[in-house]
């Protein structure tokens, strides 16, 4: 296997990651909304990913540095191409982040709402936004001989891409609601198991429309194999979480995530960016990537750096690994 090729399944484990992670304290945020009854409770959600939400975006700039210098032609005409999605979703982060550490810095209900709905939204909106991101990458976008991105903002909200937002956004809030119920305890644990099996089931029924599509239009043997593991993983993790095994629950909506990122990016290998104007002119493994010397230096950074990473990460997973509920709130953070 060349050097771009395996920097190619390092950057697909890297959004794997990602979205695995960063998919739950989506889903998180959405519920500050739709679960959450009152100031107590969406304390709680926040509590739940609060040790955990700024080292799961780790993953994003992770990936994101290694598309910018081991494919360097990906990186710019992605980034020029979609700027104004990855723009809006860059913000969102941004604000996102301010809004967890200054939701409570003052007492004043406006600043609280105010600081809540920004979770929200700043939730909700990359959540789709990525899903819709992915749907282009791997359908096609007008990329000319050049290489460069010749389309217009709309061509990128297409069906197959809004279906593959929808597909995201459902699945992260599902993965949030098992998250959610497997991190708290009483009443909130119990809504947020119901609330998974309804929101599950619309994730589950848009997954598949999204995943067999895919394999209609680009799919072969191997991709056939990670979207039964994907839907079936998906059904198994409703039955778990319906039998109350949220720990279960939640690995397997897990695995929903890594087989259907897992199947995008099978199904996009050898490009890494097609064209839908001539498949001549697709960005693939090949013209894009970067010096077989840089690959190299990369590579042994990667080894060095990515275990140690990864171990203080689920050392953090670890310690903050028990349930809480709005008893184990502090009388001055109970609002």
């Amino acid at each position: 296997m060349e050097l771009h090729d395996v920097w190619f399944v390092l950057i697909a484990v890297l959004w794997t990651g990602y979205f695995f992670l960063e998919g739950f304290d989506f889903g998180v945020g959405i519920l500050t909304k739709l679960l959450a009854r009152d100031r107590p409770e969406k304390r709680v959600l926040i509590n739940t990913i609060g040790p955990v939400w700024d080292g799961n975006e780790v993953w994003l700039l992770s990936a994101g540095g290694a598309t910018f210098a081991a494919f360097p032609e990906w990186y710019a005409t992605l980034f020029s191409g979609f700027y104004l999605p990855l723009l809006l979703i860059l913000v969102c982060l941004i604000v996102r982040g301010v809004a967890f550490e200054y939701r409570v810095k003052r007492p004043e209900e406006n600043w609280q709402r105010n600081w809540e709905h920004a979770i929200f939204w700043t939730s909700l909106l990359p959540a789709f936004l990525w899903g819709v991101a992915f749907g282009n990458i791997v359908h096609g976008v007008k990329i000319d001989r050049n290489f460069e991105y010749v389309g217009t903002l709309w061509d990128l909200f297409n069906p197959y891409a809004l279906l593959g937002g929808l597909v995201t956004l459902t699945l992260f809030t599902f993965h949030g609601a098992v998250f959610t119920a497997l991190k708290t305890v009483g009443d909130i644990r119990e809504r947020a198991r119901k609330l998974a099996s309804g929101v599950g089931l619309v994730a589950a029924v848009l997954a598949l429309l999204f995943l067999l599509w895919t394999q209609v239009d680009s799919g072969d043997g191997k991709s056939l194999v990670a979207l039964v593991v994907a839907v079936a993983a998906l059904v198994a993790a409703l039955v778990a979480n319906q039998a109350g095994r949220e720990g279960w629950s939640f690995a397997l909506s897990g695995v929903t995530i890594v087989a259907a990122v897992a199947m995008l990016f099978l199904t996009l290998f050898p490009n890494v960016m097609p064209s839908s104007l001539n498949e001549n002119w697709s960005l693939t493994v090949t013209n894009a990537s970067s010096s077989p010397y840089t690959l190299r230096i990369m590579t042994w950074c990667a080894a060095i750096a990515t275990p140690l990473v990864m171990l203080y990460q689920g050392w953090t997973y670890w310690v903050f690994r028990k349930r809480i509920g709005t008893q184990h709130l502090a009388a001055d953070a109970a609002h």
